[in-house]
């Protein structure tokens, strides 16, 4: 059963949403998930949830006033690189594969035989 924005108690509904919906471009197989790998997903997106910032925040780091000094953060999103492996972890191992690696391979009867041969069996 897919995760819903009531299984992150707590949470405003909205930052709720956005947090699944990035979640399911991140692991598209997360609303497929059940028990402990469901809980553990959402033990993650619960994390993830409370890093985010309050609205109209994210951008900045301090402010001053009398002095008009504004810091701006260098804000990249919720998810860290750890939160993103564990998500994708869950899928198994198809989701976690390398990126990039090489996928198909060349028609036999073309001129890139005479720079790779054919396998032989």
């Amino acid at each position: 059963m897919a995760i819903l924005p009531t299984d992150l108690p707590g949470v405003d509904n909205t930052v709720a949403r956005r947090v699944i919906a990035v979640a399911r471009s991140i692991a598209p197989c997360i609303d497929s998930l059940d028990g402990e790998p469901k809980q553990d997903a959402i033990a993650i997106l619960l994390g993830v949830a409370s890093e985010v910032p309050e609205p109209g925040t994210r951008h900045f780091r301090s402010q001053s006033r009398n002095g008009t000094s504004v810091t701006m953060a260098d804000y990249q999103g919720a998810f860290t690189v750890e939160d993103r492996s564990a998500l994708r972890a869950l899928c198994g191992a198809a989701s976690a594969a390398a990126v990039g690696a090489p996928v198909g391979s060349f028609p036999p009867s073309t001129i890139t035989k005479c720079i790779w041969p054919p396998e032989r069996h």
